[in-house]
């Protein structure tokens, strides 16, 4: 019986690439490059299966004459990406990639959060740049973290990861989500707040929310208003949930202490204003980029696909 055929948008980590050629036949050689449109369509058009990408724009026209497609395996926790009711109006499945995640974002949220309290990136290139005199007692003097106030945005599995971690800084936590949560037995008391009092009273927020129309620019002009000058925003869920206009703005005029951004409204574009500010971090979407997770990710598209195949329902099913 012949394998079924499989289309990979993006390169993925050298164990998920030979599992996949092992348990299916590849219709292309996918790079780091993205695939421009044409080739994505065409690519689609040749499988019985996918994995994509979370910049792949699956939309009702990229999904129109795909007689031979199943199922689409969203390498991704999220899957905005995708046209859902076109897929079901297709009967092509899609799933996603969740729990995988998880600690290393939250890891990497928390690396924010010093990054830019310590003004850490900004020290590494006055090191580097071979100007630094040597210590001096007023030398780059930046903000603690310890016994300050967070607030998470979005308190699911990540937003409470996050959370965890903050106990060893002996932070106070606040959230606001749909839904109330209740902190492990070991861990200090989580608050909950409406969006308008956790943003005036956090000296850190962080966001842990997935993109939705209702989260488009959930933190703009008068969100950003709101928080104290001498607090950080904190982004490593998805880029338009934060106005990068905004937020510009606000840190040109002080009213913002500073920014850790992963992720931005236009990937790989972002506004040119914030590469031009000391008090910013950015990183290249690196949430999920561990080796052992970025794997993990793969071998769960896999997993999701041979269920299909096998005649079972796929175990990450989105729709």
């Amino acid at each position: 019986m012949s394998r079924p055929a499989l289309y990979i948008s993006r390169l993925l980590p050298d164990s998920v690439m030979t599992a996949a050629q092992e348990r299916f036949q590849l219709v292309n050689k996918p790079s780091e490059m993205a695939p421009s449109w044409d080739a994505l369509k065409a690519g689609l058009g040749d499988a019985d299966a996918a994995i994509c990408i979370l910049t792949d724009r699956i939309d009702a026209a990229m999904l129109t004459d795909l007689p031979r497609l199943k199922i689409l395996a969203n390498y991704a926790v999220g899957y905005n990406n995708i046209d859902l009711a076109a897929a079901r109006r297709r009967g092509i499945l899609v799933t996603n990639t969740p729990d995988v995640l998880t600690e290393s974002t939250a890891d990497l949220t928390w690396a924010l959060i010093l990054a830019v309290a310590r003004r850490v990136a900004e020290g590494d290139a006055y090191v580097r740049s071979g100007a630094w005199p040597g210590w001096t007692p007023t030398q780059m003097l930046g903000t603690d973290v310890s016994g300050k106030m967070l607030g998470i945005v979005g308190m699911g599995r990540i937003g409470q990861a996050v959370a965890r971690r903050a106990a060893g800084f002996n932070m106070r936590i606040c959230y606001h989500s749909r839904t109330a949560h209740v902190p492990d037995r070991l861990v200090a008391s989580w608050e909950r707040r409406s969006l308008t009092d956790l943003l005036r009273d956090s000296d850190f927020v962080t966001l842990h929310v997935p993109l939705t129309a209702e989260t488009q620019h959930l933190i703009g002009p008068d969100q950003l208003a709101l928080m104290k000058p001498t607090a950080f925003l904190i982004n490593t869920s998805r880029g338009p949930v934060v106005d990068e206009t905004a937020l510009v703005s606000a840190l040109r005029q002080r009213r913002l202490a500073g920014a850790g951004l992963d992720v931005f409204e236009q990937e790989p574009v972002f506004h040119p204003s914030l590469g031009e500010l000391r008090e910013v971090v950015l990183l290249p979407h690196l949430g999920s980029a561990t080796l052992a997770t970025r794997v993990r990710m793969g071998m769960i598209c896999l997993e999701n696909i041979e269920a299909l195949f096998a005649g079972l329902a796929p175990p990450n099913l989105v729709t």
